[in-house]
């Protein structure tokens, strides 16, 4: 196993809570080496991070990873099936509205 793959399934199974599932696969063609990520579905949320913070953190890691090697590495985190990622998103946006007043019931709600 070369040393970026190495690394992407050490740094992953680390942060997982089924680290059985994580399998990384390597491959090199005309743009350098692609290492393709695949996670339990329910694991998506801690690989990708807030805002992609978790995601964004290991690709640039990695590619101090390929430059130490001479190799131009990307990471892609494949979206597993059964991930509720785009419903996860809705929700929080759902919430952060009913949970807005405007100033009008905030003004009422100290009147009363």
């Amino acid at each position: 196993m070369d040393k970026d793959q190495e690394f992407v399934e050490y740094v992953v199974k680390a942060l997982v809570d089924t680290p059985d599932a994580v399998k990384a696969n390597r491959t090199i063609d005309e743009r350098g080496v692609l290492i393709t990520l695949d996670v339990d579905a329910k694991d998506m949320g801690m690989i990708i991070g807030r805002e992609g913070a978790t995601a964004k953190a290991i690709r640039t890691l990695l590619r101090v990873v390929g430059a130490k090697n001479n190799a131009r590495v990307n990471l892609k985190i494949n979206e597993p099936e059964g991930s509720q990622r785009g419903e996860r998103r809705d929700e929080r946006r759902d919430e952060r509205k009913d949970s807005q007043k405007s100033i009008d019931d905030v003004v009422n709600d100290i009147n009363v």
